[in-house]
């Protein structure tokens, strides 16, 4: 008999020992053991560094795209793209709970799932389409969620595609609401995606009048649609992986340095563009799985910062409804997600 294991180490085929996230292959049959959720899954949203790095090598073509992830789910069992390391997660309809489970939900509820594809045991019977816009694949499909693996209950007043981007990245605006504090000064780096609008909408509400919101961008249209939602103090538009350009841009704004900076972008090499605009004694929150933690450590080190760094792990009591709170809260920030995230005519 199979010894069942509630982190789901009994599906590890290689190395022995390994938990599911780092094992290089898990078992992806779609047999719903006693401690696990079988899910029928018609939608994956792929972390934003992993799609940016699949469509990237693929240049845009979405046939060699559809090809590279099922190689990728053939392979390991699961959705890990092999150079960002991360996964995503998935929309689906629940199809059996397994006996030892006691839930609340039942065959037929429609979740999303709040634990990364990276550790998902996941079947692809079919690629239906990718929505370049959105990250998003359209499968037909299954997936194994463990004893452990965290869902949300699609709830019925928002459209589906708008609640899987906005769950995709809930960690990261509720880890604002901790971090900054009435009269804070914050910087986020990537402020006009998926995660940097909600953050930046939070950290407006989080720092108050008295505070001051900085919001980093790309591009002139990004700079354009961050304008709209009114929660930035300054937005600044540059290149997030020119350290200098950035320590100096928001050292115009904010001579003394940021007190809180969180880093939302889906591109390498922008760790330091992070540390060096934020204050000595300042906090440095890294949601971005594009980070490299060596050159993080490394680099603050270099330049004598004690700055304290925190790895953005995705996960906050309560980031679910807290996120999709947000939306509901502030329709600048709904249609805008709404706009980008939500079914169009045309989908």
């Amino acid at each position: 008999m199979m010894n069942l294991c509630r982190y789901g180490t009994h599906r590890v085929i290689e190395p022995i020992g390994a938990l599911p996230q780092s094992a290089t292959k898990i078992d992806n049959k779609m047999t719903c053991h006693s401690n696990e959720i079988l899910v029928d899954v018609d939608t994956l949203n792929i972390d934003s560094a992993s799609f940016t790095q699949i469509k990237e090598v693929c240049f845009g073509d979405v046939f060699q795209m559809k090809k590279m992830i099922l190689d990728i789910v053939e392979k390991l069992g699961k959705m890990q793209n092999p150079v960002t390391g991360s996964g995503g997660m998935f929309l689906g309809r629940v199809n059996q709970v397994g006996s030892d489970l006691c839930l609340e939900i039942k065959p037929g509820d429609k979740i999303a799932s709040l634990v990364s594809l990276s550790l998902t045991p996941l079947e692809i019977e079919e690629i239906i389409s990718i929505d370049l816009s959105k990250d998003q694949v359209k499968i037909i499909g299954k997936a194994i969620l463990f004893e452990t693996g965290i869902y949300a209950k699609i709830p019925d007043d928002l459209p589906e595609s708008l609640v899987l981007s906005a769950l995709d990245v809930c960690g990261a605006p509720a880890q604002v609401d901790v971090l900054c504090k009435p009269g804070n000064s914050v910087l986020i780096i990537g402020a006009a995606g998926k995660s940097g609008i909600l953050c930046s909408s939070q950290a407006r509400k989080s720092v108050g009048e008295n505070g001051l919101v900085i919001g980093f961008v790309y591009s002139s249209k990004e700079k354009n649609d961050l304008d709209k939602l009114g929660v930035c103090d300054y937005i600044i538009q540059g290149d997030a992986r020119n350290p200098m350009e950035v320590y100096e841009k928001v050292k115009a704004v904010c001579p003394d340095l940021v007190d809180v900076t969180f880093n939302v972008v889906n591109v390498q090499n922008t760790e330091m563009s992070s540390i060096l605009p934020t204050k000595n004694t300042g906090t440095v929150y890294f949601f971005s799985m594009a980070t490299s933690f060596t050159k993080a450590a490394l680099g603050a080190e270099g330049i004598a910062s004690e700055a304290l760094m925190i790895i953005g792990n995705g996960y906050t009591r309560g980031h679910a409804d807290f996120t999709l709170n947000l939306l509901r809260e502030s329709k600048p920030l709904y249609d805008l997600f709404n706009s980008r995230y939500g079914v169009k005519e045309n989908d």
